[in-house]
């Protein structure tokens, strides 16, 4: 028997019997345990069946009821103007509900660019009480591992549709899309581009698919010509702008993806002796301090970020307490915020 606080407990197997019960090294044994990815899925599943069968204890669970006072948040970067904003929203909710918060800069990734494990011990070396991700692409293996320890989490912003019953907060991007497209059909452009984040993250093929629906509404023909993705890289935007108006027949507007793209797309225009908007109307998305420093300033889709953060944060704070949320997808809405880079075609 050993003895935990006041409560006896049978001793459960070693590692080293359910390594040699499945008929690996105890190393080995040890990664499947720990949630690491380098582990051959026939190997990991033997582990994992003998782990069962044998009854093995894993290292101590999250226990709300001794939930410490601090919560992390892993954000994609700390080097955006867009980052200091959810790191804003957080920080300000977190205050309210009296929790620290610990901020980790982006997922360590292995020698072939899938993130370790290393953030994972750390969280339970620290005791947080929970996990908040913003534009994280977490693993299968990590969802497992984190729902295996029954740490609470919520995605914010995710880059990918996270799993079934994966709690995650957003902003209406399909909305915003639609918005952005509206505006400048409204000012009777009829040649809109669209220069678009990563084609796969799901924010990105929101707002591609709102602008694809407002010209469908409005009876105007779609140009294939006129989208493409720039992965939210204000150079290759630039080169995507520099390549639409090498078209026969170029664009008279386009919708950008996110704010700091938009500052490629105002270097390919001065780059070709054109200004905004009297040559190219632009339409940004986020409405980031850089928006409002352009010249002229950026008309711009509005997403709430220290909302989406505190909103996140709230959310986590109630799974914390054992409180499912009744619905696992949040978004806040987005608006449109009119400032000088758009008019009207010129002629």
């Amino acid at each position: 028997m050993v003895r935990t606080g006041s409560a006896s407990v049978t001793a459960g197997p070693t590692l080293a019997v359910v390594a040699r019960e499945a008929g690996v090294s105890v190393p080995t044994a040890s990664k499947v345990v720990n949630g690491r990815e380098d582990v051959a899925p026939e190997t990991r599943r033997r582990v994992t069946e003998a782990l069962d069968r044998l009854g093995y204890v894993r290292r101590p669970r999250f226990d709300a009821a001794k939930a410490s006072g601090l919560v992390d948040l892993v954000v994609h970067s700390l080097e955006s103007s867009w980052s200091g904003a959810v790191l804003h929203g957080v920080e300000a909710a977190a205050h309210d509900a009296g929790l620290e918060v610990v901020v980790s800069a982006g997922l360590t990734r292995t020698r072939s660019g899938r993130p370790e494990r290393g953030w994972l011990d750390k969280l339970i070396a620290r005791g947080s009480s929970g996990v908040l991700f913003n534009l994280a692409e977490l693993t299968e293996s990590q969802y497992a591992w984190l729902d295996q320890h029954r740490i609470p989490y919520v995605m914010i912003d995710p880059v990918l549709d996270p799993p079934a019953g994966v709690v995650s907060v957003g902003a209406a991007n399909w909305h915003g899309g639609v918005t952005a497209t509206e505006h400048l059909l409204s000012l009777g452009h009829e040649r809109v581009a669209v220069i678009a984040g990563h084609q796969r993250k799901m924010c990105s093929s929101a707002r591609v698919a709102g602008y694809r629906s407002a010209l469908a509404s409005a009876g105007v023909r779609q140009h294939p010509e006129y989208i493409c993705h720039a992965g939210f890289d204000e150079t290759i935007a630039r080169r995507r702008m520099l390549e639409l108006l090498d078209l026969p027949e170029p664009p008279t507007a386009v919708f950008v993806c996110s704010d700091r793209m938009a500052l490629g797309v105002y270097e390919a225009l001065a780059e070709r002796g054109l200004t905004v908007p009297d040559d190219m109307s632009v339409v940004g998305f986020d409405d980031l301090p850089e928006a409002r420093w352009l010249t002229p300033a950026l008309t711009t889709i509005r997403q709430p970020l220290s909302e989406m953060a505190a909103t996140a944060l709230h959310l986590l704070v109630r799974m914390m307490q054992g409180d499912r949320p009744e619905s696992t997808r949040t978004e806040l809405s987005t608006r449109l915020v009119e400032r000088a880079s758009t008019a009207g075609p010129r002629g």
